[in-house]
């Protein structure tokens, strides 16, 4: 008799069952989403863009039609059936010059953004929590590798690399690893700064914690987003770099990759001479690799900040939780996570 009284009681007004003008044992409940990034389009879209490329790294040297260093073929070929890029001056097929090229480009970003961010990381976030003059030690560091001139100094140290060197993937990524940590350990340490005296930092302190626990521990998995970014933005960053390296001739012009092949044609005139399927293909997919990553960040913000959060909800979503496309000035629209 209770349950039967229960269930047909009126629905008030004011309740979210009667907003929504259904009982609780009719609704659903819904899975709760434990990572918001997927619903931004921007982040979809770089991860395909990203994914692709990493996909095309991994089996590019396993596709190529052909020998990219083989002189065999007519040179100067547009674009055709047998040669989709065409063929180089030198009768190379552009082709396969792009897919073997992949790897070694991407192999460099990847370990650079891995070593710079993991030295960022550490130097950044001991620096702000221990504070002092391990503080002041470990920020002169970083305003040195500020202050010095990334591609110079990049330029001076590979020159007293062996020749065998200058095509070894890993070291080179490691090289340009050194002049790209500085900012990002900037940045983690303003962040510690704003962590260490937070009310979970202080219980664990309290409780006698070790002081690397509570680094790694407590500190870190709330820079997660940062570091996120960071890696992001460092990896862009070393990509141009080698790229840039690749171009000007400074490392093994014979290892494929997509700058050797704008030095190649560069060298050739291939800007001047129409050849525009020789140095297009290689830029192109620079471009693209550098636009998935800045989509990547662009999302990667948007959860950081809440007033870029509500930049990704499409019209309908603002439509279904009553929020207005024009916000008012000096108001800061949130959209809540379902629950």
């Amino acid at each position: 008799m209770a349950s039967t009284t229960a269930a047909a009681a009126p629905q008030l007004p004011g309740t979210l069952e009667g907003q929504l003008g259904k009982s609780p044992a009719r609704r659903r409940p819904r899975r709760r989403r434990v990572l918001a990034l997927p619903r931004s389009g921007k982040v979809v879209l770089g991860l395909v863009i990203l994914g692709a490329f990493v996909v095309l790294a991994i089996v590019g040297p396993y596709v190529a039609p052909y020998n990219p260093s083989s002189t065999n073929f007519t040179p100067g070929l547009h674009p055709d059936a047998a040669h989709w890029f065409g063929t180089t001056l030198l009768g190379q097929d552009v082709l396969s010059q792009v897919l073997v090229g992949a790897r070694p480009t991407l192999v460099v970003g990847f370990v650079a953004g891995a070593i710079a961010t993991g030295l960022s990381m550490v130097i950044g976030v001991t620096a702000g929590y221990i504070g002092g003059a391990t503080d002041e030690g470990l920020s002169l560091a970083s305003n040195v590798f500020l202050a010095i001139p990334g591609l110079p100094l990049l330029i001076v140290i590979d020159t007293y690399l062996p020749q065998g060197a200058r095509s070894n993937t890993i070291l080179i990524g490691a090289v340009i690893a050194l002049t790209g940590w500085a900012w990002g350990a900037r940045v983690l340490r303003a962040l510690t700064l704003s962590l260490r005296n937070r009310d979970f930092v202080e219980a664990s302190r309290i409780i006698g914690e070790s002081r690397w626990r509570i680094i790694f521990v407590e500190v870190v998995p709330n820079l997660l987003a940062v570091l996120a970014s960071s890696f992001l933005f460092t990896l862009l960053y070393s990509i141009g770099t080698y790229v840039a390296l690749a171009y000007i001739g400074v490392t093994d012009t014979a290892q494929w990759n997509w700058g050797s092949m704008l030095y190649w044609a560069q060298a050739n005139n291939a800007a001047t001479g129409n050849q525009w399927w020789w140095f297009l293909p290689p830029g192109l997919c620079i471009a693209l690799v550098g636009m998935g990553l800045a989509l990547l960040n662009f999302g990667i913000d948007e959860f950081i900040n809440p007033r870029l959060r509500a930049a990704g909800v499409t019209g309908r979503s603002r439509r279904k939780v009553k929020l207005s496309n024009r916000p008012r000035l000096g108001l800061t629209p949130v959209v809540e996570a379902p629950r």
